[in-house]
């Protein structure tokens, strides 16, 4: 074997694969479409009477708060504080099996319950509608709510269940083998100017 041909023999084993992303929403892309879909709720609500924010732990819960401060901006008679909840679905996941380590996070209702109330769900990736359908039948145990919506940043397609967004922030065409990382600084850390959704190629 020649010199060339060992080292590059020594540099294909050594190096890792190239993970290549792309950014699909920048911080303030992500602001614009979360004001957007906050006047959407307020104008398919009709105000805000009896709305409720339940996200989806983890990304969903920092973006249904953000989404509350959007709706107080623009109806003072708001509290964003009191229409903000949080709803686990995790015992409610049909893919255990599959991860049984996943930890179980806080449901943490507004005090007013959902009971006749308008509930819509906030996440950040709608995908194949599976985490979606877990949250809809968390929701029975805790009430009965007059109507639930769906509000999400970013749906990327693929769904294996008839659920469709209500409210969506981007539609991202995107492949099966493809990931969509969105990045918040409630959970990532940061500063919120560094948000943002990325695209990762699939190998």
């Amino acid at each position: 074997m020649t010199n060339s041909s060992a080292e590059y023999e020594a540099v294909q084993q050594n190096s890792a694969p190239l993970t290549v992303s792309r950014v699909v929403l920048s911080a303030g892309d992500i602001e614009r479409a979360l004001t957007r879909i906050a006047y959407e709720i307020l104008e398919s609500n009709k105000g805000s009477a009896n709305l409720l924010l339940l996200g989806i732990p983890r990304r969903g819960y920092p973006l249904a708060q953000r989404l509350a401060a959007k709706l107080a901006a623009s109806d003072p008679g708001i509290d964003p504080a009191a229409i903000v909840g949080q709803l686990d679905v995790t015992m409610f996941r049909d893919d255990l099996a599959q991860h049984p380590t996943r930890a179980p996070q806080r449901t943490e209702l507004p005090v007013s319950g959902i009971d006749g109330k308008t509930v819509v769900l906030v996440d950040d990736v709608l995908y194949s509608g599976r985490t979606i359908r877990a949250a809809l039948d968390a929701l029975v145990d805790l009430g009965r709510p007059r109507v639930v919506r769906l509000a999400v940043l970013v749906d990327r397609g693929h769904r294996e269940l008839p659920i469709r967004a209500d409210h969506v922030g981007k539609n991202l065409p995107t492949s099966s083998t493809e990931k969509v990382r969105v990045r918040l600084s409630e959970i990532d850390g940061g500063s919120a100017a560094d948000d943002q959704v990325v695209i990762e190629a699939g190998a």
